[in-house]
């Protein structure tokens, strides 16, 4: 019954809103790509409602009630405190973190237990977790059995709920109805390398948060943005706004009909007005921009900051915010790469039905290799050998020979040698050395020199089998076998000095980002926070997934598959279609589209990473 009423109150709203609102289409504008997981703030009509406690209700029921009531559409959950004694109502905090359930939350019968006095009762609510949510927005994957306790007492006669764990548990489907990922953006922590990088110290990294879609929007993923990076992010960038600093009390945040966003901020100290220098606000106000630019279909043409009391801090303009924009150092990718059937790298374009060998040594077929990877700038590649053995890097356009190797491995068999090379929107080459007796994983700035062994904290016996470094510099994808399983791990690249002065880098934060997959083959870079993933789960069939690198699912959460995938590469660019090498050969995938045969002949396909 409380269903049926829930369901009509829904049905009401959403035809109310159907005949007091209409949508026009615009018929003219700048088109935006925007990022898979991002959608218009329009983009669900149907609210829903709680339906307060009935007279009589036994404590099972209140408790169902209950967590029916934390879905609804309201924005201090007004109703599911009516579930509350008085007290409880006034501290339970439903926004300290949320529980994602398989299915939703249960409540089962032989959960319902009287206290020794018979006072009381205590409804245990049980289910299968999949991830948690914490109070600064951050997703977490976290599988596992879930057991929540609340305790219940008789007021002015009625049932209510008198101890309950602060925050909500909600099934998947209504986490998915309720909330949506944003990404807020952070300046990257290049540490000394910045200096040498155009931009490098004004380059955003999307860091995604979760919020409510239909509960001021705007307002809650500015305040997300204002409370700093998640707690994976933080040893990685830093926040242009200083500490303490929030949004100003009473503020609905929202763009004007002229895409013009003004914000009022509080230094969070008491009768000491916001004080920032105007090259400060101006970053603190592109980190602002960009944030609210990518959440949504509606463009931001101005962003305005002042302080509590009114008085203009500064104000940026797209067009000057386009020199932060995310991305700098993904490159243009103009073309595609693969390698064709003589081993040759060879480059395509998108209007090209087959690949042309580039003017350099790898499409001479001179050295026939094995793996490639194409600088962000296209000016250099990186190959390595047929047998695995050897790194070699050269010109992509300057006909030259092949010079000695920069590095070369010493495992006995070829799958215990070198990985495929990865390169950073910084200019540095990375690749792993997969040998048994000596595993590294290895950078060479700039693709030359000495190569620089990078400490894996967490890796423990763990082997990476592949890997691909994110534009920004600052975070890369591992896949690592243990045993028979190979996942997806996440890791922070920090970067700092030595006691000696000199530059140093290391990867820590290991975290497996997909681990409903058990045998993951294949992942490429695919956006500011986005994956691309070939897996398997376990007892099942190869899949072609999107993911966030927060491990929570991208959109579209699957891709077509097709048949046997053992390499993927895709852009930052969502525009351009995904290549792969499967066992049709090498197959693209347009966007909107289905996969489409290139090649019968060829292996590796990459972009430029």
């Amino acid at each position: 019954m409380r269903a049926e009423r829930r369901a009509a109150g829904a049905a009401l709203t959403a035809g109310l809103m159907l005949l007091t609102g209409c949508a026009s289409m615009p018929s003219s504008g700048e088109v935006k790509p925007i990022e898979g997981n991002q959608r218009s703030d329009g983009d669900a009509t149907v609210r829903v409602f709680g339906v307060p406690p009935q007279s009589g209700e036994r404590p099972a029921q209140i408790v169902r009630g209950f967590l029916e009531a934390t879905t609804s559409d309201e924005a201090e959950y007004e109703t599911a405190r009516q579930y509350l004694t008085e007290e409880t109502a006034g501290e339970w905090d439903p926004f300290a973190g949320t529980t994602v359930v398989s299915g939703g939350p249960d409540v089962p019968p032989a959960g319902v237990l009287p206290d020794a006095e018979e006072s009381g009762y205590t409804v245990e609510v049980t289910g299968t977790r999949l991830a948690e949510v914490d109070g600064k927005h951050a997703y977490t994957p976290a599988a596992g059995p879930y057991l929540g306790a609340f305790h219940l007492v008789e007021e002015e006669g009625e049932w209510r709920i008198d101890q309950l764990p602060d925050g909500l548990v909600l099934g998947e489907a209504d986490f998915e109805r309720i909330y949506r990922s944003v990404n807020t953006y952070y300046y990257a922590g290049l540490g000394p390398q910045a200096g040498d990088v155009p931009r490098g110290k004004n380059l955003l990294v999307a860091d995604p948060v979760y919020v409510r879609r239909r509960i001021d929007p705007v307002t809650e993923t500015v305040r997300a943005l204002l409370g700093g990076p998640t707690d994976w992010m933080r040893p990685i960038v830093t926040s242009a706004y200083p500490t303490g600093v929030r949004l100003a009390p009473e503020q609905a945040l929202a763009l004007d009909d002229a895409g013009a966003l003004q914000v009022k901020l509080t230094s969070g100290v008491k009768d000491r007005p916001l004080r920032v220098q105007r090259t400060q606000c101006e970053r603190m106000a592109a980190q602002l921009l960009h944030t609210v630019d990518h959440q949504s279909s509606a463009r931001v043409h101005r962003v305005t900051l002042q302080n509590e009391r009114g008085a203009r801090l500064c104000g940026l303009g797209s067009e000057e915010a386009h020199r932060y924009a995310p991305g700098a150092l993904n490159g243009r990718a103009a073309m595609q790469y693969y390698l064709d059937g003589e081993r040759r790298l060879v480059a395509l374009g998108e209007a090209q039905e087959s690949g042309i060998p580039v003017d350099g040594p790898f499409g001479t077929g001179s050295l026939p290799m094995r793996h490639v990877a194409v600088s962000r700038s296209e000016t250099l590649a990186a190959g390595v050998s047929l047998d695995g053995a050897r790194l070699h890097v050269a010109p992509l356009h300057s006909d030259v020979p092949f010079q000695a190797p920069v590095l070369v491995s010493r495992g006995e068999s070829e799958s215990a040698r070198l990985t495929a090379p990865s390169w950073d929107g910084l200019g540095d080459l990375w690749v792993a050395d997969q040998n048994p007796e000596d595993p590294r994983l290895l950078r060479l700035r700039d693709g030359e020199g000495t190569p620089q062994e990078v400490d894996v904290d967490g890796l423990g016996e763990g082997r990476i089998e592949a890997l691909r470094v994110a534009a920004d510099g600052v975070r890369i994808a591992l896949l690592v076998r243990e045993g028979d399983a190979v996942t997806l791990m996440l890791g922070r690249v920090e970067r700092e000095h030595d006691d000696d002065g000199r530059p140093r880098v290391k990867v820590t934060g290991l975290r497996d980002v997909a681990p409903q997959l058990e045998n993951v083959v294949a992942v490429s870079w695919a956006g500011g926070s986005r994956m691309v993933v070939v897996g398997k789960e376990a007892g099942g069939v190869q899949q072609v997934r999107v993911m966030s690198t927060d491990g929570s699912p991208g959109t579209p959460a699957k891709l077509p598959n097709v048949n046997k995938i053992e390499s993927i590469a895709a852009s930052e660019d969502e525009d351009k279609p995904l290549l792969a090498f499967s066992a049709e050969g090498i197959v693209r995938l347009p966007r909107d589209g289905d996969w489409q045969e290139v090649t019968e002949e060829g292996s590796a396909p990459v972009y430029p990473g």
